[in-house]
């Protein structure tokens, strides 16, 4: 007698998405970073609907044999990754839980205003921009006044 196989439900997928961490800032996942958009069953097969950062994201391929790595581990054979660039992605869609995580990773979560509002290290509000540019092209460079120490800011997008 073979044995019946049922596929995973759609929560049980996105909770294991939601422990693959970005490759360029790994305390936050994937799901939290908001660039899975949409997960769902086509028949047999699972599509995975993903909207990279910016179009020119150099980390894409890797975030994309990440997915695949994760689902197939639990057993998925079928997938379709599916990218959408429309609309494009924006820092709206990170989860409350990712930017806490961010914060306390030393990165400094986007904001509505032109910067950071405090240090997250120490929680400072006396701030400078070092550089538009960071680590990576989402972020940017900053340096609290109070505690001296230098730290990314998540750009807003």
């Amino acid at each position: 007698m073979s044995e019946v196989r049922t596929q995973p439900q759609e929560a049980e997928i996105w909770a294991w998405l939601d422990e693959v961490p970005d490759p360029e800032i790994p305390a936050i996942s994937l799901v939290d970073l908001g660039i899975i958009r949409d997960v769902k069953w086509a028949g047999d097969v699972l599509e995975v609907t993903v909207t990279p950062t910016y179009s020119g994201c150099p980390a894409t391929s890797v975030i994309n044999f990440d997915i695949e790595k994760a689902l197939r581990d639990h057993g998925i054979e079928q997938i379709t990754l599916k990218r959408q660039l429309s609309p494009p992605w924006t820092t709206d869609w990170l989860s409350e839980k990712g930017r806490a995580k961010l914060e306390a990773y030393g990165i400094a979560p986007p904001t509505d205003a032109k910067g950071p509002e405090k240090c997250p290290h120490c929680g400072g509000t006396h701030l400078e921009r070092i550089s538009q540019f960071g680590s990576t092209p989402c972020k940017a460079q900053w340096r609290c006044k109070d505690c001296l120490e230098p730290f990314d800011y998540f750009k807003c997008i």
